[in-house]
C-alpha cells in the first residue's frame, strides 16, 4: 500500500481532522444553551436515530457495545461537555484530549506484557512538562479540575480504544451508531438528576437554531461523517500514514477558537502546545522512523 497520500484523500483527511478540531467551538456555542449532560445526552440520540434502522449490527457481543458506548458516551463526551462549561477553554480542551493517545499506547502495553521504550518515556516527560505549564496559569482558560476532567475523558477515550480493538475488523460506522444506544441511558439519568428536569425542559424549550444546529453537527458532521471517513481511509492506507493527521486536530481546535470566540494564544500557551504536539509526534512517528531505519540496514 502506498505511504503517500493522493490528493483527494489527503483533503478528505484534512476535512475530518478541521472537522473534529472545530468542533470545540460548536460546543462551546451550544453550552451556552444546553447544560453539558443534555447536550451529551442529544448528540448520542442523533447519532443513533434514524442510522440504526439503515445498518446492521456488527457481528460483535452486545458487551462490547455497551462498553464502548459508555466508556465514549458517558466517559469521553460526558466529561468532557462537564469540563467545558466554564472550567476549560475550547482550545485547550482539544489539546489535552489529545492525550489519549499516551494512555491508549499505556493500556495496550499493559495488556500484551510490554515495558516502555527510552523513547516513550521521552514523549511522556515532554508532555508532562506541557500540561503543567497549562496546571500553573490561572488566566481563566484552565481550572485543575477542568484540566484533571479532560484528562480522565483521555482515559475513557483510551480505555473505549482498547474496547473497539477488542471488535476486530468492524463497520466503524455502523459500530459507532449501535453503540449509542448504550450511551443514551447513563447519559439521560445523571442529566436528570444532576441539572434536573425543570433546567432540561427549560433548555429544550428555549433552545434556538444555532444550539439545535450544534446538536446535529455533533451528531452528523463530527459524529457519522467522521468516523465514516476516517474508517474508509483506514482501510485503504496504512494506520501509520493516517493517525498522524490527528495531531493536526488540536492545530485546528487552537485556531478555530482564537478565531470564533476570540480565545486569546499567549506565549505559555503555545509552549504548551508545542510541548504535547512535539510529545505525541514522537510517540506516533518514532515507531515508522525505527522501521524504516530498520530496512535501510536489514
Amino acid at each position: 500500500m502506498p505511504v503517500s497520500l493522493p490528493w483527494r484523500h489527503f483533503l478528505l483527511a484534512v476535512a475530518v481532522v478541521a472537522i473534529w478540531g472545530s468542533n470545540f467551538v460548536v460546543i462551546k456555542l451550544a453550552l451556552a444553551q444546553l447544560p453539558p449532560l443534555l447536550l451529551a445526552t442529544l448528540r448520542y440520540t442523533f447519532a443513533l436515530l434514524p442510522a440504526v434502522f439503515f445498518l446492521r449490527r456488527p457481528a460483535v457481543p452486545w458487551r462490547n457495545l455497551a462498553t464502548y458506548g459508555v466508556l465514549i458516551g458517558a466517559g469521553q463526551f460526558g466529561l468532557l461537555f462537564i469540563a467545558m462549561n466554564g472550567h476549560i477553554s475550547p482550545g485547550l480542551a482539544s489539546l489535552v484530549i489529545q492525550t489519549q493517545v499516551f494512555f491508549t499506547i499505556g493500556l495496550a502495553m499493559r495488556s500484551a506484557g510490554e515495558k516502555l521504550q527510552a523513547v516513550q518515556w521521552v514523549a511522556l516527560g515532554i508532555a508532562a512538562v506541557g500540561l503543567g505549564t497549562i496546571a500553573t496559569h490561572t488566566d481563566g482558560s484552565t481550572t485543575v479540575l477542568g484540566l484533571a476532567m479532560v484528562l480522565m475523558a483521555a482515559f475513557s477515550w483510551a480505555a473505549g480504544n482498547m474496547t473497539s480493538r477488542a471488535a476486530g475488523r468492524v463497520d466503524m460506522l455502523a459500530y459507532v451508531v449501535w453503540a449509542s444506544a448504550f450511551a443514551i441511558p447513563p447519559l439521560l439519568l445523571m442529566s436528570l438528576l444532576l441539572e434536573g428536569p425543570a433546567r432540561i425542559g427549560h433548555a429544550l424549550a428555549h433552545a434556538d437554531a444555532v444550539a439545535w444546529g450544534a446538536v446535529l453537527w455533533q451528531a452528523v458532521g463530527n459524529t457519522l461523517f467522521g468516523y465514516a471517513a476516517w474508517g474508509w481511509l483506514l482501510a485503504r492506507h496504512p494506520a501509520a500514514t493516517i493517525t498522524p493527521m490527528a495531531l493536526l486536530v488540536p492545530v485546528f481546535g487552537l485556531t478555530s477558537a482564537a478565531w470564533w470566540l476570540g480565545e486569546p494564544l499567549p506565549a505559555w500557551k503555545l509552549l504548551a502546545a508545542a510541548l504535547v504536539l512535539g510529545a505525541l509526534a514522537l510517540n506516533l512517528l518514532w515507531p515508522r522512523w525505527r522501521l524504516r531505519r530498520a530496512a535501510r540496514t536489514g
